[in-house]
């Protein structure tokens, strides 16, 4: 069992404060966690930082923890710009990335970005194969329906090769065969609940039987929204007014509280116990308030009663 955080993200308008976070990094760094992620929300109502600076960032003010993004909406971005903007980052970094792809579902405002949502897991698939390309061929021939390239060239390549680990980031079936057929991981979303996961996770480990791959080789992780607090009904409160705040803007509503875990130091080890138990190999802890308080908290009541 590995334990990984969450990098802070949701800063308002002129808050961000460069010393608090690099002595948050540098904290995660020595409390020997595997690996630091961020999420990409680029139009919402939460003001949430972009993931590939903040990544960036974080990577200045460390030298040795993992830093991901779970997850890139790919269909998004420019395949080619983003194969170079992770290349060079893995470069920098001196090989710390790990890449988190999804499509992002069908209720996003695609309009916004020129996307067809109707062509949404073509070009996902399109898109993957050629920042692949990018980061593994010398040169790259490439005619798909959305992007054509002659003879091109991009150096330098990933510091890790052929390049850095990818997760997916799914929810359907025919995602999660897909993270087999494509993908390095599984990365269960903070959206979803321990449930919902444990369905998730046999469907990735059949397809990895089916397709001969070795088990041990393929991670599956999940995003945990937590909350260590003495009183168990301000966490719940707590817990679900942030969760609001998250994801209200997009629709989703109700007791968004059952997706997280929280409460006092034993509620937190049971709930995450039950994560394990589904088949996580890898838990991304993720406070939504008080980051560094909660991450010594996670680190000192926690974490050691999981291990």
């Amino acid at each position: 069992m590995r334990f990984a955080i969450s990098i802070p993200q949701f800063v308002r308008d002129g808050e961000f404060d460069p010393s608090r976070f690099r002595a948050y990094m540098a904290q995660a760094e020595a409390l020997g966690f595997a690996s630091a992620w961020t999420s990409e929300q680029t139009i919402g109502s939460m003001p949430t930082l972009s993931p590939l600076e903040t990544m960036t960032y974080a990577a200045a003010c460390t030298e040795r923890i993992r830093l991901g993004c779970a997850v890139f909406v790919t269909p998004l971005h420019s395949p080619v710009h983003l194969a170079k903007d992770l290349s060079t980052l893995d470069q920098i970094s001196r090989g710390r990335v790990e890449i988190g792809v999804g499509t992002g579902g069908r209720s996003r405002m695609f309009s916004a970005f020129q996307v067809d949502p109707t062509s949404l897991v073509t070009r996902f698939n399109e898109g993957l194969a050629l920042m692949k390309a990018l980061w593994t061929e010398p040169r790259v021939d490439f005619h798909g329906r959305f992007w054509q390239l002659k003879d091109a060239a991009m150096e330098p390549k990933p510091f890790q090769k052929p390049h850095p680990p990818i997760w997916f980031g799914a929810n359907h079936p025919d995602a999660l065969r897909r993270a087999v057929a494509y993908g390095n991981g599984f990365f269960g979303a903070g959206s979803s609940t321990t449930a919902q996961f444990a369905q998730q996770v046999p469907i990735v480990r059949h397809a990895l039987a089916e397709a001969k791959r070795d088990a041990a080789s393929f991670g599956i992780a999940k995003r945990v929204y937590i909350a260590v607090d003495d009183d168990m009904e301000r966490a719940r409160q707590r817990t679900a007014e942030s969760l609001h705040r998250l994801y209200s803007y997009f629709g989703l509503r109700g007791s968004l509280e059952t997706v997280a875990v929280y409460g006092p130091p034993d509620a937190c080890v049971g709930g995450l116990r039950e994560v394990a138990h589904a088949g996580a190999e890898l838990i991304l802890l993720n406070p939504l308030s008080d980051d560094a308080e909660q991450m010594e908290r996670l680190a000192a009541e926690v974490v050691p009663k999981l291990s």
